[in-house]
C-alpha cells in the first residue's frame, strides 16, 4: 500500500509526519506488524489546530542524535512543533482542547487541559508486554521562578482487560516504584527547582537540540504482565496540567512494543545497580509454554545456549530471543550489564599490650580503620567478624578480647554494595618496659598547695622514650584500663589531682600497635625558702646599699643581671632575685629600695616657766622616717614634747630606717619654785632657778607684796635664803621678776613659808 505523507524536515532535528493514522502509528510503527500480538479497535485524538495540523504522529531522527531512531510522538500541543531547535517556548492548544479524567486519576492531579490519546486493543500470546518512550517537555526550566515548580505536566501508559474487570493499571512509573513519571518526580539538579530521581532524568537542553522542548529523560521501559490470550486495551495519553502553556510530549519508540521476554533492568554503575567483580548474574527470560531460547552477546550470538536462564559473569550487553514453537512470534529483550569491582582493602596487623601476660588482651578494632580502607570515604564502615561466614558481627569493636582467635576479619562495601573481607592479625606485644624514676616538677605556680601542671609531651616523655627506637609516641591515661583501650586521654597540660604524688599510664605506641605500657610517678616538690617574703630596704644619705639572700642555692639571677646572692643598689626601686635549687625549682624575692637619711635638727622650741604646761618642741629636715626622744632612751614619733619638768636634756632625732641620727642637741627647761621653807633644815631652804648659772646675763630680782627690791639673786649662786639685811622677814607671798639675755623677761610669785 503507498502511502502519502506530510514531513516537516531539517537534518539535524528529528522529522514529524502528522498525518498518520491510528492504526498505522499503532500497527506500522509502535507494534511493527508482531506475530506475538493482535491488535485492533485504534483510535487516536487531539485538536487537529483548524484541521490541518495534529497533535500526534510520527517521527524520524533524520541525522541528529535523537535517541530512537524513529517512532511515535503525543503533544500537548502541535507534533511538528515538536521539530528542534529548542528556540522558543511551546504554549500551544486552546483552552477549549480538554484534558483526560482517567489521567487525571492516574497521576492524582486535577485541572488537566490539551489531552492527546492514543488507544488500542490487543490480544497477547505470551505473558509480557512492554514498550520504550521519552518525556519532553517545556516545563523543564532551568531558569524556573520558584511558583512554576508546581506545575507537572505527566502522561499515562493505561492498562486493562477489555472486559473492565479490573481498573487501569499505569505503566509509565519511576522502575522499583508506584511513583508515576512527571515533571516534579523525575527532574535533575541545575535549577531553583528540587530534583527528583535524578539518575531518570537526561538533560536540560540548549537551543541546538533535536527537539523544541527545555528537557527530557532518558529512554525508559513501560511494562506489565498479562495472561495470554486474554483481550486487553491501553490507553497512551498526555496532557498539560493547570493550564494551556508550556508543552509537553511522549515520544514512543518504533517497534519497541515487546511482548514476552523481561530480562529486567539495567544493571549499570550509574545507575547503583552492578553486578559485583567475582559474583554471577541469572538473566532469566522463562516464559511458561513451548518456547526456544537464543541468547546474545554483544550482538554476538552465544552459541550452545539454549535454556531459558543464562549466568552473566563479566559485562555486556546481553539480548534474549524467545520464539513461541510453532509460530512466527519472537520476543525479545536486551539488557546491559556491567560490573564494579569490589573494594581493594589492606590486611593489617594490631599489636596490644598484655597487661598480665596471660596472651589476651582488649584490642581496639577500629584503630585500623583507615589502614583497611586506605582512606576512602566512598567506603562503607568496617564491620568485624570473628569468622568470614558469621552472621553476627562483633559487637564492641573498641574493646574485643581474644580469648578464642587471634584473627578476625573487616567487612568493608562499596556504594554498590559489593562486599570484600580484610584479615586483621592480633598480636601481643613482647616488649616490657622497664621501671621509671618519679617525674618531680617544682610547685611553682604560686600556690604551694602541692598541685601543678605537668606538661607531658616535654617533662615525662623524653625520659620515657630515653633508649627507645626512633618513633615512638607515648599516650597518657590515669587508669590501666583506659591505656589498654585507649579511651578518655590526658591533655598534654596536666595539672595531678592527688596531692603531690600520683601515678598515671604512660602508652607507648608504635603507628596503631601498643608497644608498651608503664606506670609514671608525678611527684610535686615544694620550693619555699625562708625569709623570702618581699623586704623594703633603704638607701641611706645616697650611700649605695648591699641587698643579698642566702649564699646556698644552686644559682641566683638578679633583675640588675647580677648572678651573684648579693648585689648593691644606689636608686630606689624594685628588685628582684630568683635562685634555683638543685632539682631545678625556683623561688624569688623581691626587694623595694627605697631613699632615706639622717636628720638635721635645725630650732628647739622651748616653753617653761609653766610647770606642768612646759613643752619641747624639735624642729628639723631630713627625707627619712624619724623618731624624737630628750632623754636617750624613750623614743616617740612626734617631735613635741609636753609636760617636761625643769632640767637640762639632750634632743635626740633617729631615723627609723636605720640611717642614724645627728649630734644630740642640749637644751634647758627653767622653772621657778612654787614656796620654799627657810628653816634651816637643809632641806628646800633656799629659792632659785635650776641650771640658771647657764645663763650668766640673767638677772634675778625679789619684791615684796608692796613692790619694794628685797634682794637680787645671783644665778650662780645657791638662791635666796628668805633674809632681808641679814635678818629673817616673814612668811608672805614675793614676787620675782627674771631678765634672760637682756631680752626675755619672766614674771611670778612664790610663797615663803616658816
Amino acid at each position: 500500500m503507498l502511502i502519502s505523507f506530510s514531513w516537516a524536515i531539517n537534518g539535524q532535528y528529528i522529522q514529524v509526519n502528522d498525518t498518520y493514522t491510528a492504526q498505522q502509528l499503532v500497527q506500522n510503527v509502535l507494534v511493527g506488524n508482531s506475530p506475538c500480538a493482535n491488535v485492533s479497535n485504534f483510535s487516536v485524538s487531539g485538536d487537529a489546530f483548524s484541521g490541518v495540523q495534529n497533535s500526534y504522529g510520527y517521527f524520524n531522527a533524520g541525522t541528529s542524535n535523537f535517541p530512537f531512531s524513529e517512532g511515535i510522538v503525543l503533544s500537548t500541543g502541535k507534533a511538528t512543533s515538536a521539530i528542534g531547535p529548542n528556540s522558543f517556548i511551546l504554549s500551544q492548544g486552546g483552552t477549549s482542547w480538554l484534558g483526560d479524567a482517567d489521567l487525571e486519576m492516574a497521576l492524582g492531579i486535577t485541572n488537566s487541559i490539551n489531552a492527546t490519546v492514543l488507544e488500542f486493543d490487543f490480544i497477547p500470546i505470551t505473558n509480557r508486554i512492554s514498550f520504550d518512550y521519552i518525556f519532553s517537555s517545556e516545563q523543564y526550566l532551568i531558569n524556573a521562578s520558584s511558583n512554576q515548580c508546581n506545575y507537572t505536566d505527566g502522561f499515562a501508559f493505561l492498562l486493562k482487560p477489555s472486559d473492565n474487570s479490573s481498573p487501569y493499571q499505569n505503566l509509565a512509573i519511576v522502575p522499583g516504584t508506584t511513583i508515576p513519571v512527571k515533571i516534579n518526580t523525575v527532574r535533575g539538579t541545575g535549577s531553583i527547582c528540587p530534583p527528583a530521581n535524578q539518575s531518570y532524568f537526561d538533560a536540560f537542553n540548549g537551543t541546538n537540540h533535536p527537539t523544541n522542548f527545555n528537557g527530557q529523560t532518558v529512554i525508559m521501559k513501560a511494562e506489565a504482565n498479562v495472561i495470554p490470550g486474554r483481550p486487553y486495551h491501553i490507553k497512551l495519553v498526555i496532557a498539560d496540567q493547570g493550564n494551556n502553556l508550556y508543552d509537553s510530549a511522549i515520544f514512543l519508540g518504533a517497534n519497541s512494543f515487546n511482548v514476552g521476554a523481561n530480562l529486567g533492568p539495567d544493571q549499570l554503575i550509574a545507575t547503583n545497580n552492578p553486578i559485583c567483580e567475582g559474583d554471577t548474574y541469572d538473566l532469566d527470560a522463562t516464559i511458561p509454554g513451548l518456547y526456544s531460547y537464543k541468547w546474545f552477546k554483544n550482538n554476538s550470538e552465544i552459541l550452545g545456549q539454549t535454556n531459558p536462564i543464562y549466568t552473566v559473569r563479566d559485562s555486556g550487553i546481553y539480548k534474549v530471543e524467545v520464539t513461541l514453537i510453532g509460530t512466527n512470534c519472537i520476543a525479545t529483550d536486551e539488557v546491559t550489564i556491567e560490573y564494579s569491582s569490589k573494594p581493594s582493602l589492606t590486611n593489617a596487623n594490631l599489636i596490644q599490650c598484655d597487661d598480665d601476660n596471660d596472651g589476651i588482651a582488649t584490642f581496639d578494632l577500629t584503630k585500623v580503620n583507615s589502614i583497611i580502607t586506605g582512606n576512602n570515604t566512598q567506603l562503607s564502615s568496617v564491620i568485624y567478624y570473628e569468622n568470614l561466614n558469621d552472621v553476627n558481627p562483633i559487637q564492641n569493636p573498641r574493646s574485643y578480647r581474644n580469648t578464642t582467635t587471634n584473627t578476625v576479619y573487616g567487612r568493608v562495601s562499596n556504594s554498590f554494595g559489593c562486599v570484600a573481607f580484610a584479615t586483621i592479625t592480633l598480636q601481643i606485644s613482647n616488649q616490657v618496659i622497664g621501671p621509671q624514676n618519679p617525674i618531680l616538677k617544682c610547685d611553682g605556680d604560686g600556690n604551694i598547695d602541692g598541685f601543678t601542671v605537668f606538661n607531658l609531651n616535654i617533662d615525662v616523655t623524653p625520659p620515657i622514650l630515653s633508649g627507645l627506637p626512633t618513633g615512638l609516641v607515648v599516650e597518657y591515661y590515669l587508669t590501666n584500663t583506659d591505656a589498654l583501650i585507649q579511651q578518655n586521654p590526658l591533655p598534654t597540660n596536666y595539672t595531678n589531682t592527688t596531692v603531690n604524688e600520683q601515678i598515671v599510664y604512660a602508652r607507648i605506641v608504635n603507628g596503631p600497635d601498643c608497644f608498651g605500657i608503664t606506670p609514671i610517678k608525678l611527684k610535686v616538690t615544694a620550693f619555699s625558702p625562708p625569709n623570702f617574703e618581699e623586704e623594703t630596704v633603704y638607701i641611706c644619705n645616697g650611700n649605695p646599699k648591699r641587698i643579698s639572700v642566702p649564699n646556698t642555692f644552686s644559682s641566683f639571677q638578679w633583675s640588675n643581671t647580677d648572678v651573684t646572692n648579693y648585689t648593691t643598689v644606689s636608686t630606689p626601686g624594685n628588685y628582684t632575685v630568683t635562685v634555683t635549687n638543685s632539682l631545678g625549682c625556683q623561688a624569688t624575692k623581691r626587694f623595694i629600695a627605697l631613699d632615706s637619711g639622717t636628720a638635721t635638727i635645725t630650732s628647739v622650741d622651748i616653753v617653761d616657766f609653766s610647770g606642768s604646761e612646759n613643752s619641747i618642741i624639735i624642729n628639723y629636715s631630713g627625707i627619712g622616717v624619724y623618731e624624737f626622744s630628750i632623754d636617750g632612751v624613750h623614743y616617740q614619733t612626734s617631735p613635741q614634747f609636753f609636760n617636761v619638768t625643769e632640767g637640762s636634756y639632750l634632743v635626740y632625732i633617729r631615723d627609723k630606717n636605720g640611717c642614724g641620727f645627728p649630734t644630740p642637741f642640749k637644751v634647758f627647761v627653767l622653772d621657778y619654785p612654787r614656796f620654799f621653807t627657810p628653816n634651816g633644815d637643809s632641806y628646800n631652804d633656799f629659792w632659785t632657778i635650776k641650771n640658771s648659772s647657764k645663763y650668766p646675763n640673767m638677772t634675778i630680782y625679789i619684791y615684796n607684796r608692796y613692790g619694794k627690791l628685797i634682794t637680787e639673786v645671783n644665778p650662780k649662786g645657791s638662791g635666796w635664803d628668805g633674809t632681808y639685811n641679814g635678818q629673817p622677814i616673814p612668811a608672805d607671798d614675793y614676787w620675782f621678776s627674771i631678765t634672760i639675755n637682756n631680752d626675755r623677761i619672766i614674771k611670778g610669785h612664790f610663797a615663803l613659808l616658816r
